[in-house]
Formats: structure tokens, C-alpha cells, sequence
């Protein structure tokens, strides 16, 4: 048995006994898609930062891409994310996105390699089983710190779940096609190949872990369960008998995993939230129907992102009807912000 394993089920016991019944309300925070040098955002961060800390969370997620899309994948950008999550005082726990590896293979990017730009972000910033802030605390990691699948994360706190995956966009880095492959890209067709190989074994391992996660929040007794991740999955366009944006070319990377999520959730008896950023503006819906109604239990959130740099507060109380309660929290400083000229 791992050290993070051995951890999840010391809490999990600890849960089990505790009950439902002693479940203390508690708040914590989301945000994410920042900061991007080219809409101007370093200069709007300290406000946002100081705002968090102002606030009373216990934790936050932040739910990936920690550069736009079209700046390149330094070692740097990974050391300054470092710098910005351990400036705040609750501790965060980090979900990457397509920005700082699945896209790093592009032109604009740098060219480099995707998967070792993943490697090299489970090496250094999932090398141990604690989160960042200036106030740590371990979370449950899936895989050994620094290897395959370190990055997906699991933390119970008060009759609610928390669980970070590695579900980022552009496909969840699945190449469907030739063009696919080489679009904005100087990639052969072996290094296509091995991210195909590469979404196939993540993909599994996600829906491994999300699957988990659901029957331990069932035999724990919590009633709310929050999964994180970065990419939209399909939400944005309004879903019809003829249009399902979900099942469109260009997403059937994630076409398992919400299949997956789907039949967990009309499974679990308690309320389930899919908190996800990319798109970059403050959304909450219950977009997730099955084939003959709408799932009740399941909401959808998405966070603020560049341009806009502010976040979401949660309150978590599993003794109420909702169990999470969602508040977009307006950074003062930063409400007049626009892209630069």
C-alpha cells in the first residue's frame, strides 16, 4: 500500500466514524485560466490574491492553464505558477491544463514536446503528496508523487469530496486525424501516435480514479462531491435532438469519461458539481441530461478566466438540500479590466 493510499483510508475510516451528523459547514475557492501574459494579467493578480486571502476558505482549486495558449513552455512558466499558488495563505490544489502541456507542442509554443512537458510538470509540481500555499496540507494522489498520474488528487473534508483530474483541452490530447496532427505543429507522426497512446492510458486511469472516488464518498456517507478539471467538454452549445456539442468532431476525447461521470452520478444519491475553466467566463447549469431527463443532482461550473480575473467562492455545508453553494466574487481592482490595445 502507498503512502497516499494509506492516507485516503485513515480519512476515509476517520469519516465513516465521525458521520454525517458532525459535518462542520466550511468554504473554499475556484479559479483558474491566469495568468495570460498576452491579455495583460500579471499586473491584476496581486488584487485577486489578496482578495483570496482576505476571504475566510479553507482551501482552493485551481483549475489549470497557467499560460494562454500561444506563449511557450518554459520551465519558468511552471516555477512562477509555484510562486503564485505559495503566495496564498490557504493551500491550493493544482489542476493542469491543455496551456502548459498538451498544447506546448505547437509553433507559437516553442515546439516542444507535449509529453515530456508533462512529465516534467509531475516531476515538479506533483513530487510530493502536498499541495501548494503558504499553508500545506497532503491530498490522496492517484499515482506515485512525480509519476504517471500524480496530478489526479482526492481530498474529503466534512461530508463532501474533492477530486482533481487531469482532463485538459484540445481533445484531452487525443489526435483523431492527420490534420489534427500537424495543425499549428511541426509533430511527426510517432509523437502522435504516443500522445494517442498517451490519452488512451490516462483516459482509463481517470475514469479509474473517478469511479473510486464515487463508491469511497458512498461508503463514507458525504453528500456532495466536487470533481475539477480544465477542459469544457462540450457545454457551450445548446444541446438538441439534432446538436449535442459534446459528441461533435473534436470532442470524442472526452466522450468516455462523460459517459463515466454520467452513470456515477445518476448513481449517487448526493449532489455532484463538474467545476471546470477553459472558456474563461462565470457559468452554472445543469447541462448533463440522460437519455430521458435532466440529471438533478449534477451541476455544472465554469470559472472566470483571462481577461477576467476574479474567482468563486463555495460554501460547503453537507447537512443542507444543495450541499455547495457558489458566490462569483468580483475583485474590486480588477472589475475595469480590458484586453490591452
Amino acid at each position: 500500500m502507498t503512502v497516499s493510499r494509506l492516507l485516503a483510508t485513515v480519512s476515509v475510516c476517520g469519516m465513516m466514524m465521525a458521520g454525517a451528523a458532525s459535518a462542520d459547514p466550511f468554504s473554499m475557492g475556484l479559479w483558474g485560466d491566469m495568468p495570460y501574459a498576452k491579455a495583460d494579467d500579471a499586473p491584476f493578480i496581486p488584487a485577486l490574491i489578496a482578495d483570496i486571502n482576505a476571504s475566510d476558505i479553507a482551501f482552493s482549486m485551481y483549475d489549470g492553464d497557467i499560460k494562454d495558449g500561444s506563449s511557450e513552455c518554459t520551465d519558468a512558466i511552471y516555477t512562477d505558477a509555484i510562486t503564485m499558488f505559495d503566495s496564498l495563505s490557504a493551500p491550493v490544489i493544482y489542476v493542469p491544463g491543455d496551456n502548459e502541456w498538451t498544447d506546448c507542442h505547437r509553433t507559437n509554443n516553442g515546439g516542444w514536446d507535449n509529453l515530456e512537458r508533462l512529465s516534467h510538470i509531475r516531476q515538479t509540481m506533483f513530487n510530493t503528496l502536498d499541495t501548494f500555499g503558504a499553508t500545506k496540507m497532503p491530498v490522496e494522489h492517484q499515482g506515485t508523487p512525480g509519476e504517471a498520474y500524480a496530478e489526479n488528487t482526492r481530498y474529503s473534508r466534512d461530508g463532501a469530496m474533492f477530486v482533481g483530474l487531469n482532463v485538459p483541452g484540445s481533445n484531452n490530447n487525443m489526435v483523431v486525424d492527420d490534420a489534427a496532427c500537424t495543425k499549428k505543429s511541426e509533430r511527426t507522426a510517432e509523437q502522435c501516435a504516443a500522445d494517442n497512446a498517451e490519452y488512451k492510458e490516462r483516459d482509463a486511469a481517470n475514469i479509474a480514479w473517478l469511479t473510486e472516488s464515487f463508491a469511497m464518498a458512498k461508503d463514507a456517507g458525504d453528500m456532495g462531491i466536487m470533481i475539477v478539471l480544465q477542459a469544457d467538454m462540450g457545454f457551450d452549445i445548446p444541446e438538441t435532438e439534432d446538436d449535442d456539442e459534446s459528441r461533435l468532431s473534436g470532442k470524442e476525447g472526452y466522450a468516455a469519461f462523460l459517459d463515466a461521470l454520467m452513470a456515477q452520478t445518476e448513481a449517487f444519491d448526493g449532489q455532484v458539481v463538474l467545476v471546470h475553466g477553459d472558456t474563461h467566463y462565470f457559468k452554472m447549469d445543469k447541462p448533463l441530461p440522460n437519455a430521458s431527463h435532466m440529471l438533478a443532482n449534477f451541476t455544472r461550473v465554469q470559472t472566470f478566466g483571462s481577461p477576467n480575473v476574479h474567482w468563486v467562492k463555495v460554501d460547503v455545508d453537507a447537512t443542507t438540500r444543495d450541499v455547495f453553494t457558489f458566490r462569483p466574487m468580483i475583485v474590486a481592482a480588477n472589475a475595469m479590466k480590458s484586453l490591452p490595445n
